[in-house]
This record gives structure tokens, sequence and C-alpha cells, in this order.
């Protein structure tokens, strides 16, 4: 990232944009005939060829952050049409780990209505988490 008139200009390394090229390419055989609606759950499995270290199955706790792999991945979907914007995405499931057979498993499922509630089964609603969410945009 760099300030150019005040405002950031983000960029991305070579082999991030090679990565983005043949996701979405890939992702684009696979993409909905129609941008899905409404709320998202988006599971994702991430993975990692084996090497002289580790077995399959195992999860990996390295680099790169699942954030970083989601924010791809959501971006490329995006792009392909999946759905129309990626804060659709409400709930995610993201786990990383060492295969014998590398790759993504991506699962998108759509949700209905969902209420909030406590343990009893009442309504909740925490007063802090509700001032901290006002001032989220």
């Amino acid at each position: 990232m760099r300030i150019v008139g005040g405002r950031p200009i983000f960029y991305d390394p070579t082999p991030l944009k090679k990565a983005k090229v043949l996701l979405t390419a890939h992702l684009g055989k696979y993409r909905p005939t129609a941008p899905l609606d409404g709320a998202l759950e988006l599971r994702t499995t991430w993975l990692f060829p084996v090497g002289k270290f580790h077995k399959s199955g195992e999860w990996r706790t390295t680099r790169p952050d699942t954030d970083n792999l989601q924010k791809m991945l959501k971006d490329c979907m995006t792009r392909c049409g999946y759905w129309k914007d990626d804060a659709q995405v409400v709930r995610e499931i993201v786990e990383k780990q060492w295969a014998a057979e590398p790759g993504i498993h991506i699962e998108i499922k759509q949700l209905g209505i969902q209420r909030t509630s406590n343990r009893n089964g009442e309504g909740y609603s925490d007063p802090t988490a509700r001032d901290a969410l006002r001032h989220c945009k």
C-alpha cells in the first residue's frame, strides 16, 4: 500500500496476481447461472501439498493466514459472479490442512432468517456490542 493524494492505493504482488488469475479462471467454470441472493455461508477447506515434515490430514498452522486466503477467494468469487457482494457472506468456516492431494474445497449455502437468542430462547442483545456495531460501516 502507498498513499497518493492522501488516499491509500493497494497493489498485489506478482505471485498474488498470478494466483488470482488462475483461481478466477478455475472458479469461472463452476459459477452459478445467476448470482446467489441473500445471506450466505461459505465453508472452505484449503488443502496444501504435504512435504517432508507433515502428514496428510494434519492442520496447517503456518502462513498464509486464513483471513488472507479468504479475502483472495471471495474477491475472485465476486469477480466470477457467485454473488453480488461478498458482504453477503455472513458465516464462514475455514480450515487449512496438509493433504496428499492439494486443492480447495468450497461449499456455499443460502441461509434463511435466524433469530438471535440467549440460552433460554429469549431475545438477547449485549449493549456494549450493540454500541460497537454502530461504529462499523
